[in-house]
């Protein structure tokens, strides 16, 4: 037992050190020793018959600690000097991951070789845009002309070449409760991102530089094979991911129906895939090596099959989980499978702890960033809660099945019980990761897992096989077909569950002792026959799957300006009711801030339905988001100065769906001044536009700013201005109709300069004034000069670019604000 407290110990150690806001000094590391030292020493002398129970898990924990700082601190070292950022450097570097294959560009990683100036991080993240960008709609009015098709070069792991980079220090939005793509950069080494200026030059190739370029070389060509028989496949890309783990064109609606219904580990590659597949190989090659002979001696003899075949599967286990591009769930799975075999082979004794604390600790050596990937929970979660409930039910007294059925019927049953186990046992995980919990996720395994485990994903595999084989272009044709008509098959059922409106309920963030006392339940729910009250323990759960997050009082609000690069979206709430300013972005076809961001934040505050939705004016950074949002959830009332409707109605037509049109909100008005609405002890009124624009009238693009909405939030105790991308002559209107003292303002148009004018900036006397904006975004914004000019006046300027989401509470005792970076600080932060 010593020995597991040991390993988890380390394990835990590793992880205090990615909450930490920065690394410590030389300082408090020594005082850290001196103090470990200390505490050794009474423990050796005062507690003699626990000396080392005590002693040994202390100082793995120190162990762990200081390793990981250490590692820490040589990865911060390998930084983009701070002379060459959001600027051309001149790069020699070699490809080193699977290319990212978009209708306009390519994004990959890559090792740097050398660079002009120096100051360049050993490996970036590259994107190469092509020079006639389509746009966020992407090319679907021109996919039928080649011609239209931007050309790219083949790019390919190993490959050497000279790039002009614009170089920049990693940068993700920071919401609260979201995805953080910084500290993912961070996680897999990338220590900055560039885009490609000009056009690069080709130098050589390197096809034998590292096993890693050799792996994912392997997955390039493996994919090339594979796409000429998945062209025109409804779920090709599926089959894709199942073989070689690039999910990267997968469908993001693909993607809804798969976590709506709990099938997610399905699709991808997981440790029931690799452990299948090995299983598979260690039991042919243990059939086979007992049946062979050399020379009148069977091979049995000098090897014993057991081991021949564990061999084989430990080898073929490696290999797949190259192809799969060695993630977490991968690493997991393959350390597992070998500290079996391992012990298996030695005679070791090893159960499921032994077993769970020796592998976590692997995977922790190998990689101390493992543990911010939600792999590694979900994944280990998942085998624990396996492990422990697979002999919850004991083995059938008697006769065992004789027939097929009977024994079809058995196995069926076991393994709906074990993963309505691991369903109910991953519930706060789940919850706490994406605040989403599938409700038909046990029925729809019970007819996936066997399908797309048995057969998908074998047939993908042989595909993989028989496409790179010159001659066996008809053996590929048909295990494509059969995979994808199988495949297909089992989506019929589950796109009729996703569509299911109680197939998932979705969870609030719940604070982290609510989490505690879940993950506690959890333990005690998956623990042997005997402890007290153990069937009881999954109770401890739902206080944290039916936490309510609390609301401001009567006359008060929160407000959140989410980080959503250079564009808008303002939550605000009430007492009772909730209401969005803009919609974000939507950068491409297939992605906007409205899924990415709005939705995921409205979920985890246990918002189920908009009571207002205001969009200022149709420019793509503010009305962007609109289209995901009304899909995911249902809207009362909508305000804009456009017409929404029409709006949605030619975005479908640009996203090849004429006709496709979301739910629409109950009631639709257009935004004008005098508009106004109390509610919850707060007042609403929109102050301009004085009149929208007539019916019909098409409004020229520099035009919708000067349109646009504008709305006053007045409380009892502070007050709110959100102006859209107002210019200061309609400022200037404001003041001439009595806009007075306000508190919080949003700056007009991200801190245009063409906004916020001195007259506008003391007349309102605003103590707080945000600025969503872009980092190094090619306006400009917030402009320096108004960013002064607001400070000059006693405001605090805040910005989304350098602070993320900002938050603003309205409450009697006063008015409160913080920064996301500022609330929840990480070492890795370069903002």
């Amino acid at each position: 037992m010593t020995g597991r407290i040991c390993l988890l110990a380390f394990v835990a150690a590793t992880g205090a050190v990615h909450c930490f806001p920065f690394l410590p000094n030389h300082a408090v590391k020594a005082g850290v020793l001196a103090a470990a030292g200390m505490a050794s020493t009474l423990a050796y002398w005062l507690a003699p018959q626990y000396r080392w129970r005590t002693l040994l898990p202390l100082w793995a924990a120190l162990a762990g600690l200081l390793l990981t700082i250490a590692r820490a601190e040589h990865r911060l070292a390998d930084a983009l000097d701070a002379s060459n950022e959001n600027k051309v450097s001149r790069v020699v570097l070699r490809v080193a991951a699977l290319p990212r294959l978009g209708p306009d560009s390519r994004q990959f990683e890559a090792e740097v070789l050398s660079s002009i100036p120096q100051g360049v991080p050993s490996r970036i993240q590259v994107s190469w845009t092509a020079p006639n960008w389509a746009g966020p709609y992407g090319r679907r009015d021109r996919a039928s002309s080649d011609d239209a098709k931007p050309y790219f070069p083949e790019i390919i792991p190993g490959q050497v070449w000279r790039m002009s980079l614009t170089l920049k220090n990693p940068n993700g939005n920071r919401n609260p409760h979201a995805f953080d793509y910084e500290s993912y950069l961070f996680a897999h080494g990338i220590r900055a991102t560039g885009s490609v200026r000009g056009t690069p030059l080709y130098m050589g190739d390197e096809p034998w530089a590292s096993l890693p370029v050799i792996a994912q070389r392997a997955r390039y060509y493996v994919r090339a094979a594979m796409q000429p028989y998945l062209e025109g496949k409804r779920y090709g890309a599926v089959l894709l991911a199942l073989a070689i783990g690039d999910q990267a064109s997968v469908d993001a609606a693909d993607w809804q129906v798969f976590n709506r219904t709990g099938i997610t580990h399905l699709v991808s590659i997981s440790g029931s895939h690799i452990t299948m597949i090995a299983a598979l190989a260690g039991s042919l090659v243990f059939l086979l090596w007992r049946r062979l002979r050399f020379r009148h001696h069977a091979w049995a003899e000098r090897l014993p099959a057991q081991v021949a075949g564990a061999m084989a599967a430990l080898l073929l286990a490696w290999l797949y989980c190259l192809l799969a591009g060695w993630g977490v769930p991968a690493r997991r799975t393959f350390l597992m499978l070998l500290v079996v075999a391992l012990a298996y082979l030695l005679k070791l004794p090893l159960n499921a702890s032994r077993l769970l604390s020796l592998v976590a600790f692997a995977v922790v050596i190998l990689d101390p960033w493992a543990l911010m990937a939600s792999g590694f929970w979900l994944s280990f979660g998942a085998v624990y809660v396996l492990m422990a409930s697979a002999g919850w039910w004991g083995h059938p007294v008697g006769k065992r099945p004789v027939s097929r059925w009977q024994r079809c019927r058995v196995f069926i049953a076991t393994a709906t019980r074990l993963q309505l186990a691991i369903t109910v046992g991953l519930m706060p995980l789940l919850a706490l990761i994406f605040y989403e919990v599938s409700l038909v996720s046990p029925l729809a395994n019970v007819y996936a897992i066997p399908v797309i485990s048995v057969v998908v994903t074998p047939l993908s595999l042989l595909l993989a096989g028989a496409s790179l084989v010159p001659g066996f272009d008809y053996l590929a044709t048909s295990f494509a077909w059969l995979g994808h008509a199988a495949l297909e098959f089992t989506m019929v059922p589950t796109v009729w569950l996703a569509d299911f409106r109680a197939a998932n309920f979705n969870v609030a963030a719940a604070p982290l002792w609510l989490t505690l006392i879940a993950m506690l339940g959890l333990l005690l729910a998956v623990m042997p026959y005997g402890i007290p009250y153990r069937n009881m323990a999954w109770l401890f759960m739902l206080p944290a799957l039916l936490w309510s997050p609390p609301r401001p009082p009567q006359g008060g609000w929160n407000l959140y300006a989410l980080d959503v690069g250079q564009a808008s979206a303002i939550v605000v709430q009430t007492a009772r009711h909730s209401l969005l300013f803009d919609t974000g972005l939507r950068s491409s076809a297939t992605s906007d801030d409205g899924a990415r961001t709005i939705w995921p934040f409205l979920r985890s505050k246990g918002i189920k339905k908009l009571n207002v939705l205001v969009v200022s004016h149709a420019d793509i950074d503010h009305a962007g988001g609109v289209r995901s949002l009304l899909q995911a959830m249902p809207v009362e009332q909508s305000y804009s100065s456009f017409s929404l409707s029409d709006y949605l109605e030619r975005e479908a037509g640009l996203l090849g769906a004429p006709g496709h049109v979301p739910p629409l909100p109950l009631a639709m008005s257009a935004c004008e001044y005098g508009m106004t609405w109390h509610i919850d002890g707060v007042a609403f009124e929109f102050l301009w536009p004085l009149k929208p624009p007539a019916t019909g009238r098409a409004v020229r693009r520099r035009q919708r700013n000067d349109y646009g909405c504008v709305l006053r939030i007045r409380g009892q105790h502070h007050s709110v201005l959100l102006p859209g991308d107002i210019g200061t002559l309609q400022e200037a209107s404001l003041l001439d109709r009595g806009l007075g003292h306000i508190d919080v303002v949003l700056a007009a148009h991200h801190g245009s300069k063409n906004s916020s004018s001195d007259q506008f900036v003391s007349a309102v006397g605003a103590s707080h004034v945000i600025a969503q904006a872009g980092l190094w975004n090619r306006y400009g914004h917030p402009s320096p000069l108004v960013e002064r000019r607001w400070q000059d006046y006693g405001a605090a300027f805040w910005r989304t670019d350098q602070h993320g989401a900002i938050t603003m509470r309205s409450r009697a005792a006063g008015l409160l604000a913080y920064s996301e970076r500022q609330f929840s600080p990480r070492y890795w932060q370069t903002r």
